[in-house]
């Protein structure tokens, strides 16, 4: 696995223009939002002292890969994902449904009308994690994603 810093460098040179990153900024968090929510509804395992379901599962999942990658952001995003699945038990199920398509809206507009190149993850699954964490960055500023750009792609 790449180290988190050359992730981001990747990650930043598929997202340069300003309209794009905001469309990320505020599509990424629409998506976790929702999916955690939606997800949040499907149980997997109920016993009278452990309750859980789908969302939590990949809130799991994820924590393992991002606490790999940095235990700070693993940390925060650990913390941001189950306020997000809280409040999610919350929220009507269509308004999920509604949040989850508009933040993907929000990152094809990003990249065809601002960026005007396919989304990173098309070509790079870990791509679909990397963003969150991202976003994170783009907010703490824990990790300098000004790094040289990847190998082979000019611009």
């Amino acid at each position: 696995m790449a180290s988190l810093g050359a992730m981001f460098a990747d990650y930043a040179f598929h997202h340069q223009t300003r309209g794009n990153k905001w469309c990320h900024r505020i599509g990424i968090p629409l998506i976790m939002f929702s999916l955690i929510g939606m997800l949040g509804r499907i149980p997997l395992l109920g016993l009278e002292w452990l309750l859980v379901d789908a969302a939590l599962l990949l809130i799991g999942v994820v924590t393992v890969v991002y606490l790999r990658l940095d235990w700070r952001f693993g940390a925060i995003m650990l913390a941001a994902s189950i306020a997000m699945w809280a409040l999610g038990r919350m929220v009507p199920l269509p308004l999920h449904v509604a949040m989850f398509a508009a933040g993907w809206v929000l990152q094809f507009v990003g990249h065809g009308v601002y960026e005007k190149r396919k989304p990173a993850f098309f070509t790079n699954l870990m791509h679909l994690l990397v963003g969150p964490l991202w976003i994170v960055n783009d907010a703490v500023h824990l990790i300098d994603e000004t790094a040289p750009q990847p190998a082979g792609e000019a611009r």
